[in-house]
This record gives structure tokens, C-alpha cells and sequence, in this order.
């Protein structure tokens, strides 16, 4: 059987998903739901609607699992947990402090309904939660590190792009060469802020507009670039969309730990990504995770889970006998 997905919003993400889903034969796109006039999107898949969001619910006998593509400030907080009265839903909400409450919101709702949820889905919170989990649970004496990019902050950016006189922008977090070797040497450093990772920051002035102005509110904003060593790059419209119009990042999981009755035997665990497209990847995560979503409600199960609660077979379209025979 073909599992039916549907796709909530379609914008880097959605359109991500709806890629993603053309390189599998198990599951299928049924529609795209946008909140947009439905004809003024063009689908990368022949045959398949774009519908309103208000004609969601005449669509709930027709969709085994629904792909949640809004943002996780304001859209997913609201929109996961209503879907989940609905649908099977997975989302890939990012806001590490609130997914407690999120998970919560999201449960309550999916167990009333008797469907499965799957909440913050992706590389990080996902993949990067999956390997600080291993880590600690093999290496109990020992210490976490995380670091993100080279890529690009589309928050970070966003924030240059509202000052004054700044016609676009790109921020790269780029992680400190010197901090990562420390850390994959075994070393177990204490590392501030600063000392992770460095901001790169590429600018297209308005016409007029003073640099010197515009890098100063840059490096002194709080709580984007304060407490990180800064530099801006001003540029012209041209090169900016030559070398900066992509969406790429990317990152590092270690653990660095010791075994042994004094500790005396060191080990590293490193996981790390290196993504041409984030929204991309992102949403080939979601893909799979919409597979163990269907097979789990199949199995009777309700209510709300993360990736720490779904086993990895669950995620591969292979049987139990093909995986152990090939990738055990």
C-alpha cells in the first residue's frame, strides 16, 4: 500500500518535501494545503491539487499522514496540535526550550483523536539529538559538544536585513577550527560562546546608506552577534546573488569521553553533516519519519513521539530481513 501524505505549507520546506517524496515508492503526495490562493502555486508534481487550508478537514479520510512545513515561532505551536485532531502529523519544530510543552500540547490532542504525532523532526533538533542521546548513554563519563555551520542563519540574516539601510543579507555561523580540533583531541575544554563559533555576514547596502553605521548595528546587536567575534563583508547585488543565494549548513556532534577504572582510556564520538541545502535535507528527515508515523498508528499506537521513541527500522522502507542481511 501507498502511503498518502499531505503537505501543510509550501514554502522552502514544503517544496523540500514534495522533492523528497519523488525519490520513494512507498509513499505518495496526495495534496499541498497552503494558506495562499491555491492557484497561484505551481506544484512540482503532476496531478496533484493545491487546496485551501480551510478545506482541510474534507481531506482527513484521504491522507495517512499529514508533513507539517510552517515556521516554529508562530505557526507550528498552533498548527501541530490542531492537525493532530485531524491527521497523523510530523513537524519539524526547532525551538529547543519549548518542546516540552509543545510535545504536551501535541500528545493531549493526538490521544484524544486516536492519532501520531511526531514533533521536532530534522537534523537539529533530530539527527544531533539522536547522537547526544548515543553518546551519553555509551560514554556516561564524559562531555557534549555541538557545533553548527558552516551555513547560513536564515534568523541571523533576517535580523541584518531589518536595519536600517541594508537592501540584503546573508549571516554564516562558522564553527572555531581551534575549538573543534581542541575537542576532538580529547581534551574536554570548557569553550565559551565566543570561542565555538565565529559570524560571517555578507551586505548589499541601500544606496546611500553608511557602512560604518551598518556594521556597528550588526556587531553590537544582543542576543544575535554581541557575544560572537563578527565580521561584515559589504558587497555588490551581483555577487551576493552569484555566491550567497544558496541555503547550505550543516554541523558537528561530538562526545568526548573515558572508560576504564580511572578514566584512563579516552574516546571521541563525532557525528557531523555537510548540507547543500538545508530545507532540503531537512525535509528528506521528515520523509522517513512519515513512514514510521504510518506504521505505528497501524500498530495501534496513539499520542505523541519524538525521535528518541521510534526505532530505526521503522524509518527505512526495507523489511526487517533486507536490513539484516544487508545493513546489520
Amino acid at each position: 500500500m501507498t502511503i498518502r501524505v499531505g503537505i501543510l505549507g509550501y514554502g522552502n520546506l514544503g517544496r523540500g518535501v514534495e522533492l523528497a517524496l519523488q525519490k520513494v515508492d512507498d509513499l505518495a503526495l496526495a495534496a499541498v494545503f497552503t494558506r495562499r490562493d491555491p492557484s497561484t502555486l505551481q506544484l512540482a508534481t503532476s496531478g496533484v491539487p493545491a487546496v485551501s487550508v480551510n478545506d482541510l478537514e474534507a481531506w482527513k479520510e484521504k491522507i495517512d499522514v499529514l508533513i507539517l512545513c510552517g515556521g516554529s515561532a508562530t505557526d507550528l505551536p498552533v498548527q501541530t496540535p490542531e492537525m493532530a485532531k485531524l491527521f497523523n502529523v510530523i513537524d519539524s519544530f526547532d525551538t529547543h526550550a519549548r518542546i516540552p510543552e509543545h510535545f504536551a500540547a501535541v500528545d493531549k490532542a493526538a490521544k484524544e483523536s486516536g492519532h501520531l504525532g511526531i514533533i521536532s523532526v530534522g537534523w537539529d533538533p533530530g539527527l544531533f539529538s539522536l547522537a547526544r542521546l548515543y553518546g551519553n548513554a555509551i560514554l556516561p563519563d564524559g562531555k557534549d559538544y555541538t557545533f553548527w555551520g558552516k551555513g547560513v542563519s536564515q534568523g541571523h540574516s533576517d535580523a541584518i536585513r531589518r536595519i536600517s539601510g541594508v537592501k540584503n543579507a546573508k549571516q554564516y555561523t562558522v564553527p572555531v577550527e581551534k575549538a573543534l580540533e581542541a575537542v576532538r583531541s580529547g581534551a574536554q575544554p570548557e569553550l565559551t560562546t565566543r570561542e565555538k563559533h565565529t559570524r560571517e555576514c555578507y551586505v548589499v547596502l541601500e544606496p546611500g546608506a553608511d557602512p560604518k553605521a551598518v556594521e556597528k548595528a550588526i556587531v553590537t546587536m544582543p542576543n544575535y552577534f554581541d557575544e560572537y567575534d563578527t565580521t561584515v563583508h559589504f558587497i555588490d547585488e551581483e555577487e551576493f546573488k552569484k555566491n550567497h543565494s544558496g541555503l547550505a549548513h550543516g554541523g558537528f556532534v561530538l562526545r568526548s569521553g573515558a572508560t576504564g577504572a580511572d578514566g584512563e582510556h579516552k574516546h571521541v564520538i563525532e557525528f557531523n553533516l555537510k548540507l547543500d541545502s538545508n530545507p532540503e535535507f531537512t525535509s528528506s528527515v521528515l520523509v522517513a519519519y512519515a513512514r514510521a508515523a504510518y506504521r505505528l498508528h497501524q500498530e495501534g499506537q496513539t499520542g505523541c513521539r519524538t525521535v528518541f521513541d521510534v526505532a530505526p527500522a521503522y524509518l527505512a522502507s526495507q523489511d526487517g530481513e533486507y536490513l539484516r542481511s544487508h545493513m546489520l
